[in-house]
């Protein structure tokens, strides 16, 4: 028993490691810079990623999430701390 709970503990414990902090949320687009990759988002407290409400900027994980969005458009959004930034990993215009 001993032995299965070790190999256990070597096989989940580096994946848990590896599991990314995510959180969704609702917000408003305050800036799209493609150059940058980068979109500045007003939006509510994610407590999934330890974050009050706040403006901020977030990376993109794939650029052509930027073409969705324009400022002032209200969003739906996933955010993951990937490698220490803020992303944003997916989006879509609230209804």
């Amino acid at each position: 028993m001993k032995r299965i709970t070790a190999v256990l503990a070597l096989c989940v414990l580096p994946a848990l490691a590896l599991a990314q902090a995510t959180d969704t949320g609702d917000g408003e687009i305050r800036k799209v810079d493609k150059d940058a990759k980068k979109l500045t988002i007003k939006h509510g407290p994610m407590p999934g990623l330890d974050m009050p409400a706040m403006t901020m900027v977030f990376q993109v994980k794939n650029p052509e999430l930027l073409d969705k969005v324009k400022p002032g458009d209200k969003v739906k959004f996933e955010a993951q701390k990937l490698g220490g930034a803020f992303t944003v990993t997916a989006i879509e215009q609230a209804k």
